[in-house]
């Protein structure tokens, strides 16, 4: 039996982090953000604040989830989680990288 991850490779960066998300699967984007984040930081993820504190889930859930029409075909979000800066875009990319002081 094969174990299916809803991520591709990753790719990591001195400066950034960022990894393919399957908008398909089942696993939550706001638990694909948040794992992202944790690795980026090197801190395991339960020690991360929760991400509702920086951002509406359900509404980033929904932004990017399939449409009746299909997925979304472009458009990101930015913003800041746990000391991060987060971007997520409609091709299912999400990028982690230190915000710019």
């Amino acid at each position: 039996m094969t174990e299916m991850t809803s991520r591709s490779p990753s790719t990591a960066m001195g400066d950034h982090y960022s990894v393919q998300y399957d908008r398909l699967d089942d696993e939550p984007l706001s638990v694909a953000v948040a794992d992202a984040v944790a690795t980026f930081s090197n801190e395991d993820v339960t020690e991360l604040e929760p991400l509702h504190y920086s951002i509406n889930a359900d509404a980033l859930e929904r932004l990017f989830e399939p449409r009746a029409n299909g997925l979304r075909s472009s458009g990101s979000v930015t913003f800041e989680y746990s000391d991060c800066l987060v971007t997520v875009t409609a091709d299912g990319e999400i990028r982690v990288e230190s915000p710019e002081r």
